[in-house]
């Protein structure tokens, strides 16, 4: 068994790898830069946690994730692996520490935000790590055309120039080919090199229902497949209602969205990830991180806005390997609906420019201040206050982002933290000359290990209940140690960020590029219309449609999407039908030809061939013209 293996078994207890698994890891352990391409599911964290484990020093892995960030440190921790993570939100002496901890402390994995890469405070330390492997997790967020772009991805190249020969690990569930090369490119690669699982996905059925009463079709198919669903929709609302509908005609159902409290969705999250509640009504803010392997549905009741956002929440069903399904639910209005939303995502300069000197009023920035601040914000407050549409406020601060001038974070939910400042020496000290302070500093060290090296999480809650006593005291205690200069107390906060990358400009310095605005607004029509094509085709297998968009060549039919279903009907296998339309298209591309001489003409049974000639003309991939003439439609 080789090292890799025995990691594996120690500490996942797996027994051997996934398919292409293996050979990620070999080629990062060579020193190359290596883009992995692995579906969601795929087990792509292992391809970097395992090599990193086998070699002296420290991996970086560069995540957008928040909430992902502090569940795979969370699993690492529990395996007895030393892990780290640094993001938008902590205090600088949190991060003094942290960073401190991974220079002194033989830590294994530094998971940091791209945000703090540029950081002259985790530059400086960085350069003092072993550092034996860079990962960049959703490498796709580094392309412009990539369908999630975020500007502060393009810091890891200068991550990669601070540490010279240190391999990168680049992975991602979702690039099409020219967004492979782009993130090569962008990250400085020595050589392409770039590793491809199949993403092929035999066990999951994709099956696109047209349909004009989708609340119908919705509780039809819920009733129908049995088990744990997940049900997307475009709006926070919808989720509500559309749980009110599915619970008031049998169904168990829940709804998640990012406005709701954290403590909510926790709860929300544990009922169905524990089977007590079977399906979960949310926007795209649920399932990222999540691990439920035997979710057998998933439905978008509204389409997405990229085959890549659809291909990744679709695939959070069936992860176990069994038989599951993905539904898209699709009609005429979600094109309208569609029409809309770019006019909203994409606001002009003049509306951008308002909501940034908005934004600086909010805050009580001055011109020519601001610069590196971290700050609380509502979106929904700051909305209502300057009588914004919400929608257009977010897109407006969105491309404010892409333009560098700040950065917007997803909720950021800290909870309370300690670190012991005083040594133990000194910490004794005090205990005999303050016994008031005695017995709670005890419950803390006797509740939390670690509290001496690091900042930990605690729960007030917890030693409230523990000791009897109440919140707020607990909270005084906390509070008197930290202004004693016993322990750093930071109390636990809900809340996105807004991070000011520049100082706050007037209106006549503040540049909006109009043409990046178009560029972007272009990109979003073109990955729209690939949603639409693949919603509304009639003719084309959907498992070889999304195969074929990820860059993947010489797919297979899959035999049971609702078009290969179709297909079958005729009463010939996949093989025979695929073979006989092939030679069909063949003789039509080079003139026309009637029905009659095709059967004669193709050295199949007639019947099998008229049979085919039936079903393509039925779903209008062969036309009939005057003369019972026919030609193949593209």
């Amino acid at each position: 068994m080789n090292i890799y293996n025995q990691i594996l078994t120690r500490y996942w207890g797996f027994s051997g790898f996934r398919p292409v698994q293996e050979e990620i890891i070999k080629s990062v352990a060579d020193g190359k830069d290596t883009l992995a391409l692995m579906p969601t599911g795929g087990g792509k964290s292992l391809t970097f946690q395992v090599p990193s484990l086998a070699m002296e020093g420290i991996c970086i892995v560069v995540t957008p994730l928040i909430a992902l960030m502090k569940d795979q440190v969370e699993n690492l921790l529990k395996r007895g692996i030393k892990a780290q993570a640094i993001f938008s939100g902590m205090t600088r002496r949190e991060i003094d520490v942290s960073l401190d901890n991974c220079v002194y402390g033989e830590y294994k994995f530094l998971y940091v935000s791209p945000e703090r890469l540029g950081t002259e405070i985790f530059r400086e330390r960085v350069r003092k790590m072993k550092v034996n492997l860079i990962a960049v997790d959703e490498a796709h967020c580094i392309s412009q055309w990539g369908y999630d772009f975020r500007p502060a991805y393009l810091k890891i190249a200068g991550l990669k120039e601070l540490l010279p020969g240190v391999p990168v690990l680049a992975l991602t569930a979702t690039a099409t080919p020219e967004v492979a090369e782009d993130i090569q490119n962008k990250l400085l690669f020595s050589k392409p090199n770039a590793i491809r699982a199949s993403f092929e996905r035999k066990n999951l059925h994709y099956l696109v229902d047209v349909t004009d009463d989708k609340h119908r079709r919705l509780l039809d198919i819920t009733r129908k497949i049995p088990g744990s669903g997940i049900i997307y929709v475009r709006n926070r609302r919808k989720t509500a209602e559309i749980a009110r509908f599915l619970s008031g005609n049998g169904i168990s159902a829940g709804y998640y969205h990012a406005g709701m409290g954290s403590e909510t969705r926790s709860l929300q999250q544990n009922e169905w990830m524990k089977g007590k509640m079977r399906v979960v009504v949310a926007t795209n803010a649920f399932g990222m991180g999540i691990d439920k392997p035997d979710v057998r549905l998933v439905i978008h009741f509204d389409i997405p806005d990229t085959l890549e956002s659809y291909f990744q929440e679709a695939g959070r069903a069936g992860r176990d390997g069994r038989l599951s399904f993905a539904v898209m639910l699709f009609n005429e209005a979600d094109k309208t609906n569609a029409g809309k939303r770019v006019a909203a995502r994409f606001p002009g300069p003049e509306m951008i420019g308002r909501v940034y000197q908005a934004l600086g009023s909010y805050f009580q920035i001055p011109f020519g201040g601001g610069k590196g601040a971290i700050l609380d914000f509502n979106i929904m407050d700051f909305a209502s206050r300057y009588k914004f549409n919400a929608t257009t406020a977010f897109y407006s601060l969105k491309t404010l982002e892409n333009e560098g001038y700040l950065e917007l974070t997803e909720e950021v939910n800290n909870p309370s933290r300690i670190h012991f400042t005083a040594g133990r020496d000194e910490l004794y000290k005090f205990q005999v000359a303050n016994a008031a302070f005695d017995g709670f500093i005890k419950m803390l060290l006797r509740s939390y290990s670690g509290v001496f090296s690091g900042f930990v999480a605690i729960d007030e809650e917890f030693l409230a209940r523990s000791s009897g006593t109440s919140r707020d005291v607990i909270c005084q205690y906390l509070i008197r140690l930290g202004k004693m200069k016993i322990i750093s107390y930071i109390p636990q906060r809900k809340s996105p960020l807004i991070i000011m990358n520049s100082e706050r400009l007037d209106p006549d310095s503040l540049f909006i590029s109009t043409a990046s605005i178009n560029s972007r607004k272009d990109r979003y029509v073109s990955k729209l219309e690939s949603v639409f094509s693949y919603a509304s085709s009639e003719t084309r297998c959907r498992s070889m449609f999304l195969l074929k968009y990820f860059g993947e060549k010489n797919a297979e039919r899959c035999g049971h999407c609702d078009i290969c279903r179709k297909k079958n009907e005729t009463g010939l296998s996949r093989y025979e039908f695929d073979l006989i339309s092939g030679n069909i298209r063949e003789v039509v591309r080079h003139g026309k030809v009637q029905p009659d001489e095709l059967a004669e003409l193709l050295e199949f049974p007639p019947d099998k061939v008229l049979k085919v000639v039936r079903w393509l003309l039925d779903n209008s991939v062969l036309k009939q013209e005057k003369g019972n003439i026919i030609k193949w439609v593209d």
